[in-house]
């Protein structure tokens, strides 16, 4: 059975920096893409950063270079760096996967994801 279990939320002032984990269990092959997605109370679930089998990476424009995705395939563990946090960044925060390919575009919809993480909540104070 997959399991993704993500860790390393928690609360920061603007400015600072967290890094997210997601460890991927009962997995024999490697996810065509892996992803993390974010929500905010209120509103919907947002792509926020995607690596791809070949390690292609796309983000959102509102994270765009503060925020890194990566991926360890000896530890089956996927990360996202994130710093020069701003309150706006205050989301549950979750680890998604497929073994599909499809489009950079498609790959930030939540709706191309099977699998998901039970999140990580990150909150960002002014």
């Amino acid at each position: 059975q997959v399991q993704l279990v993500e860790s390393g939320g928690g609360s920061v002032q603007a400015g600072g920096s967290l890094r997210l984990s997601c460890a991927v269990y009962g997995v024999n092959y490697r996810f065509y893409y892996m992803a993390w997605f974010r929500q905010a109370p209120g509103k919907e679930r947002e792509g926020v950063a995607v690596i791809s089998v070949s390690g292609d990476t796309t983000y959102a424009d509102s994270v765009k270079g503060r925020f890194t995705i990566s991926q360890d395939n000896d530890k089956n563990t996927l990360y996202l760096q994130m710093n020069s946090l701003k309150p706006e960044d205050t989301a549950m925060y979750y680890c998604a996967a497929t073994f599909v390919g499809m489009t950079t575009t498609q790959a930030l919809r939540t709706r191309s994801y099977s699998y998901w993480g039970q999140g990580t909540q990150v909150t960002v104070s002014s």
